[in-house]
């Protein structure tokens, strides 16, 4: 079910020359002599061994952030300063360099979901989830770019991890762009935001058409958006790719697009966090029980899981690992009826609290659950009130969560 969306004109951007001079002073060469040594990575990447992609080389500025390769399509690399500008300016932030109506607009957005979903969001995760929340990390499977709900559910975790069939796209040399490109780019940007600010979710087929109609193509520019929209800074971002032991490895571009993202930011309270989001098919055909993908979430320390508006995939055998893994293999579980099937989690012997009410889903889906319904009322479970939507059921007056723990 799409929801209204909001009147988009082209936006007036400064001068292509005043864009130049804010960004003259942040763009930097990378020496390609500088090696892999040069680098301090986390536990959780290591530098892949020589191979046939190329390898993204990365060295440390003279302020400690990360630059950019230029192998990653960048043109000129960015400084960790830089890349942060590019954040602010796609997420319309105060003092940026996107024009007075793209501000307006992603203002108006932000304001949508803060006040409708997310200052309640946060609330009630704060008192039913707080044990869930004290995780360094989070799984959050199906998720596309949605880092938005990820961070207002679990604000404290240290390490994010996304997946989805969105592509992780380069960007551009915005000094290559035209007013007129970027401008499109924005306009772009907010198309595919619209949704899922307004009713909680992204609609995959509008979101995926959005994405890939400008120059700000794939994953990369949401991502960037939700993370200074909620007060991240962000420090760096690096191509990765999972190897065969499960090991995130720093990697290369293959066809135009990266296997995977590692964002690393921080915000005003603790050390530096990372945001993974990986293009990883989650059918029996591309995951399986003990493969790389699932042994690198594992080596996280078995987090807990959030799933959201997840095309009620879980339902259907052919996801019949990832269901497991999610029903046995982690510390906890954030749902909505799109996940796993409350009949799973029952099999499971998993302790289930239920919240809101579930009346079934909505029309253009088939998997009804007239266990679950049943169980909202017959008083098998403790049922608390919501006053928010979430994921498909996006009215407080028929949204459902479930929340289940490990024993």
């Amino acid at each position: 079910m799409d929801a209204s969306k909001i009147g988009l004109i082209p936006a007036h951007t400064k001068s292509r020359n005043a864009m130049n001079r804010r960004h003259a002073g942040k763009l930097l060469y990378l020496s390609l002599l500088l090696g892999l040594s040069a680098c301090r990575l986390p536990p959780e990447v290591v530098p892949s061994p020589p191979a046939s992609e190329p390898t993204v080389l990365r060295a440390e500025s003279a302020t400690g952030g990360t630059l950019f390769n230029g192998a990653w399509e960048l043109g000129l690399p960015f400084r960790s300063s830089g890349i942060n500008d590019v954040a602010r300016l796609f997420a319309g932030m105060e003092g940026s360099n996107a024009s007075p109506f793209h501000q307006q607009q992603m203002q108006s957005l932000w304001r949508t979901h803060d006040l409708g979903r997310g200052q309640k969001i946060r609330s009630w995760a704060a008192r039913e989830i707080g044990d869930l929340q004290r995780h360094r990390a989070l799984f959050y499977p199906f998720s596309g770019p949605d880092y938005l709900f990820a961070r207002e559910l679990f604000p404290s975790a240290e390490t994010y991890i996304l997946c989805g069939l969105e592509p992780a796209e380069p960007l551009p040399d915005l000094q290559t762009l035209t007013p007129g490109e970027i401008a499109a780019g924005l306009d772009a940007l907010r198309s595919a935001l619209t949704t899922i600010m307004s009713a909680g979710y992204f609609i995959t087929q509008d979101m995926r058409h959005d994405l890939q109609s400008s120059r700000f193509r794939g994953v990369l520019p949401v991502l960037l958006t939700f993370l200074v929209r909620t007060g991240a800074v962000v420090d760096s971002v690096d191509v990765v790719r999972i190897d065969g032991s499960g090991n995130a490895v720093l990697a290369g571009v293959s066809g135009g697009a990266a296997p995977g993202l590692m964002i690393r930011f921080h915000t005003g309270i603790g050390g530096m966090k990372r945001l993974f989001y990986f293009r990883q098919d989650l059918s029996n055909v591309s995951t399986r029980a003990g493969g790389p993908f699932l042994t690198f979430v594992a080596k996280q320390g078995y987090p807990p899981a959030l799933v959201k508006s997840a095309s009620y995939l879980m339902h259907d055998e052919g996801f019949s690992t990832i269901r497991n893994y999610v029903t046995n293999s982690t510390s906890g579980l954030v749902q909505d009826p799109s996940g796993v099937p409350y009949r799973h989690l029952m099999n499971a012997g998993l302790p289930l609290s239920l919240y809101g009410d579930y009346r079934g889903t909505i029309g253009i889906f088939s998997q009804q659950q007239p266990d679950l319904m049943a169980a909202y009322r017959n008083g098998q479970h403790l049922v608390q009130p919501v006053d928010f939507g979430f994921g498909y059921l996006y009215s407080a007056s028929n949204t459902s969560l479930m929340v289940a723990r490990r024993r």
